[in-house]
């Protein structure tokens, strides 16, 4: 083994700055979960006092609420869309590689360049949406204001930022498929529909799964979406909008580590996340899951 040491030496600056930047944070994390430290004085070991607090925190559990129904609202959406557009884009024999991009386009395109769009869209005075509405005789919404609207504002965002990416990723399933499958099904007498159930879906399951854990971690760590949407400064006492009805758990957090500066507590708040990011991305792997043959 000591005879590849120049091999070694020449991938250790990977691990090193792996080591230094990634995984001693993590458990320095840990570590500060544990203490009550506001970055400068010295740190004071409080033992299990921040989860304790944590469980009682009203406005902890308000950001889970309102992270968990922004994740189902986008998370639902974007998968059956992404799902449904792979499928028209395999049957196209023209331009596929232009409807490729023109879908996977909004994935890279810049976060708050996004947000900033949608806000003015959706804006409650002089936005698109309500000048559209307000042209077919419905009465302008309050997309920015309602704590309904606001959580469908941040999932239509992130719907429309990551429909394209799970696409690619089902597109890329389709075609792996071979087409002698879809070729017996035609010569038994099965239509597209009943094809597409009968075969494609039940060969895409390894990667509906796939896509259903990362969707899930994905969705679940919304921050900059109601960040740049409602503007997060010290001077905004309203963080997530109006009655908070954005604020996520990592945009708590936020609040918490860096404009509060508790950062025993913050690390707290993302130890207690990651559970239940871990525990979700569970019971959607077995929900995916369930029905499979063995």
């Amino acid at each position: 083994m000591l005879s590849y040491w120049r091999q070694y030496l020449a991938i250790s600056p990977f691990y090193l700055v792996f080591a230094v930047f990634s995984l001693f944070p993590v458990f320095f994390s840990l570590f500060l979960a544990f203490q009550h430290w506001d970055g400068l004085s010295e740190m004071k070991y409080v033992g299990l006092q921040q989860f304790q607090f944590l469980l009682r925190d009203p406005v902890f559990w308000l950001s889970v609420r309102n992270t968990l129904v922004i994740w189902v609202l986008s998370t639902v959406p974007t998968l059956f869309g992404a799902l449904v557009l792979a499928a028209l884009v395999h049957s196209v024999r023209r331009f596929k590689g232009f409807y490729r991009i023109a879908l996977f386009l909004p994935n890279v395109t810049s976060i708050v360049a996004v947000t900033l769009f949608f806000g003015a869209v959706f804006s409650n005075n002089f936005g698109l949406v309500n000048a559209i509405l307000g042209a077919v005789g419905i009465a302008p919404l309050p997309w920015l204001s309602n704590p309904w609207l606001i959580k469908v504002v941040i999932a239509a965002l992130m719907t429309w930022m990551w429909t394209g990416y799970n696409m690619i990723i089902y597109l890329a399933g389709m075609q792996a498929i071979p087409p002698e499958v879809h070729e017996a099904a035609r010569i038994d007498g099965a239509g597209p529909v009943r094809a597409f159930f009968g075969i494609t879906l039940p060969m895409l399951r390894p990667i509906i799964l796939f896509t259903v854990v990362i969707s899930t971690i994905n969705g679940l760590q919304s921050f900059s979406e109601p960040q740049v949407l409602f503007g997060t400064n010290a001077a905004n006492a309203s963080l997530g909008g109006p009655g908070q009805a954005g604020l996520t758990t990592l945009l708590y957090f936020y609040q918490e580590a860096f404009m509060n500066n508790d950062y025993g507590y913050g690390a707290a708040i993302v130890w207690a996340f990651l559970v239940l990011i871990i525990v979700l991305v569970l019971v959607n792997w077995r929900l995916v899951q369930r029905g499979r043959k063995p």
